[in-house]
């Protein structure tokens, strides 16, 4: 549990650039028509924070990079939200929409104030409506989960971010452990609401300390705000005819580079983005925002080494995916998939948590979604798990890279009763080879792999780069008719 609370000054000091943050906060006076016992509780609160209602809000620079800020401060009854209260966020986050600024929201609250009963309870509506405004005007939302988080603030502005981390120790829940001792006669079981306990199952995407966490919000304004650079042209030399089997035993090597290194080396700055923030988190899917050769973006693509050794992409790693679709919607950003998979999961927990549904939502909302998507074969491109990252404006392929219904065992087991010795020759017949698919128009630039996989990444940054400015050039309906009409053949 944290021990060391800060105050919402000492956040203030501690987070933003020195001397650069403006209060918007005016003078809140003193309600009328409260009970005497809430107005000494007000009296005493204000005496000793020296604040006069539960959250501050104004604006600052990050690094030098302005943003609306709105803070709790947990010394004010517990940080509650009252009527008043509520209004002063409302307030601070409209005025961050209209003046197009990125918002950190730092909640350390109980929850609604019971001094004002169910009044104040439905005000986490109201603050809730101007959270969904700012996003869909396509500005950053960042939340930072202080110790504690409880009740009606986690389950309102305090989960909408769109990156969510949390203070190490900090208890973040529903439900405060003394209210359900209470109702429910029992001790609610220890370390479940605990931030690093959230981080690991993919409610929140990181555990940060208030000393680092001007570095992590900094980085991903940065990537968020920053406009598109020109972008330099990609040299190329002419695709190797490798015969497709060698293609594909390249690609299953285990020190060809994957998701993780790409970001790496190809993006200038990246932050990981962990689980669906909904409860689950599966390694075989990696989401971040990411800078790549001057290029702001959502990217969501398949880790090849984690499926190998922690098991394929099942329905939960699908809905990471869809969690990135949602944010370059939200964001207004380009989508970068990359699709690395040897297939997705063949089990009884695949199954009856959704599977199928799961890859067919995910096209859905690729078919459908405003933002321009590029699309990634980077090696593996096995089966459903495969497709379901593959609608896009622009389709890029590695040299070696390949696509196919199932691993060509997989067919050679079906045609053959079961031998899977002729997978060689069905991955040629089957025309599974990034060549064979550029042939036919699925895929529009095939990147040589060279002679070094830095060469190779260095490369496939501004080939991405130069197929996210193509994308965005192409009108929306014209956009969205092609994303399905690019895999039309003629009978």
């Amino acid at each position: 549990m944290s021990t060391a609370r800060l105050t919402a000054q000492e956040l203030i000091a501690t987070v933003l650039d020195e001397g650069s943050f403006e209060s918007w906060d005016v003078p809140i006076p003193r309600p009328s028509g409260i009970t005497p016992a809430y107005a000494a509780d007000l009296d005493r609160a204000r005496a000793r924070t020296g604040s006069d209602e539960a959250v501050l809000t104004g604006q600052g620079r990050i690094q030098g990079h302005p943003i609306a800020f709105v803070v709790s401060e947990f010394g004010f009854l517990a940080g509650s939200v009252g009527v008043a209260c509520a209004n002063r966020i409302e307030a601070a986050v409209r005025r961050a929409t209209a003046d197009r600024l990125p918002l950190l929201a730092a909640p350390a609250s109980g929850g609604t104030r019971m001094q004002e009963g169910t009044i104040a309870f439905l005000q986490m509506v109201r603050i809730t409506a101007a959270i969904v405004d700012h996003k869909n005007a396509g500005l950053p939302y960042l939340v930072y989960l202080r110790h504690p988080t409880m009740g009606g603030v986690f389950a309102s502005w305090g989960s909408l971010g769109h990156l969510t981390v949390g203070e190490p120790g900090a208890l973040i829940g529903f439900l405060g452990p003394k209210v359900f001792e209470a109702l429910h006669g029992g001790e609610f079981p220890r370390g479940v609401q605990l931030a690093e306990n959230l981080a690991a199952h993919g409610v929140i995407d990181a555990v940060v300390s208030p000393a680092d966490l001007a570095e992590i919000a900094a980085k991903t304004i940065g990537i968020l705000t920053a406009p598109a650079e020109p972008g330099a042209v990609a040299a190329g030399r002419p695709i190797i005819d490798a015969p497709v089997w060698d293609s594909i035993e390249t690609t299953r090597e285990p020190r060809r580079p994957g998701i993780r290194r790409m970001l790496r080396d190809a993006a200038s700055a990246a932050v990981p983005l962990f689980g669906t923030a909904e409860g689950e988190h599966q390694p075989g899917v990696v989401t971040a925002l990411a800078r790549i050769a001057g290029v702001s973006c959502v990217v969501v693509g398949q880790d090849r080494g984690a499926q190998r050794h922690r098991g394929p992409i099942g329905p939960g790693a699908l809905r990471q995916v869809r969690r990135g679709i949602r944010l370059a919607r939200e964001l207004r950003l380009p989508l970068v998939t990359v699709i690395d998979t040897p297939g997705a999961s063949l089990s009884q927990e695949a199954e009856e948590g959704g599977l199928s549904g799961e890859i067919a939502r995910c096209l859905v909302d690729l078919l459908e979604v405003d933002a321009p998507v590029v699309s990634v074969l980077l090696g593996e491109g096995s089966g459903g798990g495969a497709l379901a990252l593959l609608p896009a404006d622009r389709i890029i392929a590695a040299e070696h890279a390949w696509l196919a219904p199932l691993p060509p065992e997989g067919a050679s087991a079906i045609l053959h009763d079961g031998d899977t010795s002729f997978a060689p020759m069905l991955a040629e017949l089957q025309g599974v080879a990034a060549a064979n698919l550029a042939q036919h128009g699925v895929i529009d630039v095939v990147v040589s792999e060279g002679r070094s996989w830095a060469a190779f990444l260095e490369a496939l940054s501004t080939v991405i780069a130069q197929q996210i400015a193509v994308a965005s050039a192409i009108p929306l309906g014209v956009r969205l008719r092609d994303r399905s009409e690019r895999f039309r053949v003629d009978a």
